[in-house]
């Protein structure tokens, strides 16, 4: 398979992940999950960090969440906050050290950081285990139309959409296979896929 078809196939597999009513940019979303694998293999200073991205909806995210501390992003050019600009990767890697969310807009331009979300648990169905960032993801993408996605300190990537966790990612296969493998087409059930996003639809 050539590069173009992988890359489209794979664009097909991060599309399919959240619901149809999201309309997420696959192309934005990729490069979200993509950034927090490196953060999850990689940590900060030698030590796992956790973090979360929120995606998309950005005036119902912003109006449901406050920063917790001066947002370091504050007042630089939109050129230079895209999330593919390799300055602005590494500075996420950097702030991802801080406790609080990353707010990106669906064309890829990381708006803020450090940002507490507003969080209820009311109806939502989570794992046992899980602490309050993927609360938050839960709830976030619940009362919005955005797309979260978490660093856990334990390395695992996981994707919200409607309240709901509907992909984890083993960071080691997702990064071995992101260039080289055949990609699956169709996510159906519980799925590991070649990537190791374990699909739930």
């Amino acid at each position: 398979m050539d590069i173009a078809k992988k890359i489209e196939a794979h664009r097909r597999l991060i599309s399919g992940i959240c619901c149809p009513e999201r309309t997420v940019n696959p192309d934005t979303l990729r490069s979200v999950i993509n950034l927090a694998m490196e953060i999850a293999r990689e940590g900060r200073e030698g030590r796992k960090i956790g973090t979360m991205f929120v995606m998309g909806d950005v005036e119902s995210t912003i109006s449901r969440s406050r920063p917790m501390i001066l947002d370091p992003l504050y007042g630089h050019p939109i050129s230079v906050k895209h999330i593919d600009n390799p300055d602005m990767h590494e500075t996420v890697k950097e702030l991802a050290q801080l406790d609080g969310a990353f707010i990106v807009s669906d064309e890829g331009v990381v708006l803020s950081a450090a940002r507490y979300i507003d969080a209820t648990s009311d109806g939502l169905e989570l794992p046992l285990g899980l602490g309050s960032r993927h609360m938050a993801a839960a709830s976030i993408t619940r009362t919005t139309t955005a797309v979260a996605v978490v660093v856990s300190e334990s390395s695992m990537v996981r994707v919200f959409d409607n309240g709901t966790i509907v992909g984890e990612i083993i960071p080691e296969l997702w990064m071995l296979r992101h260039y080289g493998a055949q990609f699956n087409e169709q996510v159906v059930g519980e799925t590991v896929t070649e990537q190791g996003v374990i699909t739930r639809n």
